[in-house]
């Protein structure tokens, strides 16, 4: 665990709180950031009907690869909590769920890097760093279908 202020937590947790969670009142943010500095953020967005839910983490990695190519990923973070007085709060570091460290995996094997993930607490005083491949050990990406037969 480290404590300190990363810009890219900064932009999670202010992408946090624009998220849509009035079933939960859990809000998450993410953050992507390329390999030139450019960021792409997204929050997840509830639904009434749960399982229609977006993460954090897909809606950022979407608005990546439109911003700048899933390939140029370099480094994720991504921050959750409670909204109280219109800030993000919580001590709990916050961490991907495992369909969204799938798709984080993705992007780092289109890339070709073990991606840095910052998971933040909602106040952003405790962050853990971990890879891609730390997080999501022995994964299954696009790299594993290489074998595949080509037509």
């Amino acid at each position: 665990m480290s404590r300190g202020s990363d810009p890219l937590v900064e932009q999670a947790r202010a992408a946090a709180l624009r998220a849509y969670a009035p079933y939960s009142g859990f809000s998450v943010g993410c953050a992507v950031e390329s390999v030139d500095g450019e960021v792409a953020v997204g929050a997840n967005m509830e639904n009434a009907c749960y399982r229609l839910g977006v993460c954090a983490e897909i809606a950022a990695l979407t608005a990546a690869q439109h911003a700048f190519g899933l390939d140029r990923v370099a480094r994720v973070a991504v921050s959750g909590g409670r909204v109280e007085h219109g800030a993000l709060a919580g001590e709990m570091v916050v961490t991907s769920c495992g369909g969204c460290r799938q798709s984080l995996l993705e992007a780092a094997q289109l890339s070709g890097r073990d991606l840095e993930i910052v998971s933040a607490n909602g106040d952003g005083t405790q962050t853990d760093i971990r890879t891609i491949n730390a997080l999501l050990p022995l994964g299954f990406g696009p790299d594993n279908l290489k074998d595949a037969e080509q037509s």
